[in-house]
């Protein structure tokens, strides 16, 4: 991994932030390819997941107060856990897992936020971001909204203002995604200032089966 030719492009150079690129191994039955060099003819052995990546240079950043009776709330681990796993239907996340993201490197406990709405007693958004240090890269890295909560801009708060605490430390910040989500984030993301977005295919063997 090339620190240079990251910086000089982080969405085209890479699918993974800076960090998890230099400490992440491709498995054998896997490819990761820029959208520039993909060919249909890899359908033919591979299964293909698309992602988008953008990154943000951290101008404009335009914070956004919470509603009355939202508080931003200090949750457990536990507590982002049932959060995030009760966004997704098709993803989610252990205590084991997410403890571990404390060991990191890039982690920052200022990036870990949540919003909670007093009056119903619920948590409605969290969001955890990363900071690596050796090249002032941002990443975001879990954002989500509860799905009762959603279309109220609570991701655009929650968006906003790690991008405002990231804005003293980092240079610029990164975020993927799936691009076939029905939740749209890229579209959040974009509303937050994102730019120069990148397609990615994550490429895994198609398995072969026989009969007999």
């Amino acid at each position: 991994m090339s620190k240079k030719k990251y910086l000089e492009n982080p969405t085209e150079y890479s699918a993974l932030s800076y960090w998890k690129s230099k400490n992440f191994k491709v498995p054998d039955n896997m490819k990761i390819v820029n959208d520039k060099y993909f060919s249909k003819d890899l359908l033919k052995d591979f299964n293909d997941d698309i992602y988008f990546k953008l990154v943000h240079n951290l101008n404009n950043i335009i914070l956004h107060s919470l509603p009355e009776n939202f508080i931003f709330y200090k949750c457990s681990i536990e507590e982002f856990v049932i959060h995030i796993n009760s966004c997704y239907d098709d993803e989610g996340i252990t205590i084991k897992e997410l403890e571990s993201y404390k060991e990191r490197i890039v982690y920052d406990e200022e990036l870990w936020i949540c919003i909670f709405d007093k009056y119903n007693k619920k948590i409605v958004a969290t969001g955890i971001a990363e900071f690596d240090k050796e090249i002032k890269e941002g990443y975001l890295e879990w954002i989500q909204v509860s799905k009762d909560y959603r279309k109220k801009g609570f991701g655009t708060v929650i968006v906003n203002e790690l991008l405002f605490r990231l804005k003293e430390k980092a240079d610029f910040v990164t975020v993927s995604g799936k691009l076939k989500n029905e939740s749209k984030p890229e579209n959040l993301y974009l509303k937050c200032g994102f730019e120069n977005k990148t397609i990615w295919h994550v490429l895994t063997k198609k398995e072969i089966f026989y009969n007999g």
